[in-house]
């Protein structure tokens, strides 16, 4: 386990990520009193889907939603 202090955990934050990430995990100190343990997390196991993945059924709409209005409709609208 790496060891680290409360500054240079601040100035190498991304840096520690990474070795988190990698599986390892680091002990942040104020000065030599630990305060803070980062370990990787272990999430329900569930992932968000790609980018592409359809993940509901696809959105119907009727045939003539995009009819044009008629005048009644129009004036309806204001336009």
């Amino acid at each position: 386990m790496k060891q680290t202090t409360v500054h240079q955990a601040k100035t190498h934050f991304s840096r520690l990520l990474a070795e988190v990430e990698a599986g390892g995990e680091v002990l942040v100190c104020r000065g030599t009193v630990p305060v803070a343990r980062i370990v990787p997390y272990r999430g329900s196991g569930r992932s968000r889907p790609k980018v592409g993945t359809i993940t509901s059924k696809p959105l119907k709409y009727a045939d003539d939603c995009f009819a044009p209005l008629s005048d009644a409709e129009l004036k309806e609208w204001g336009l």
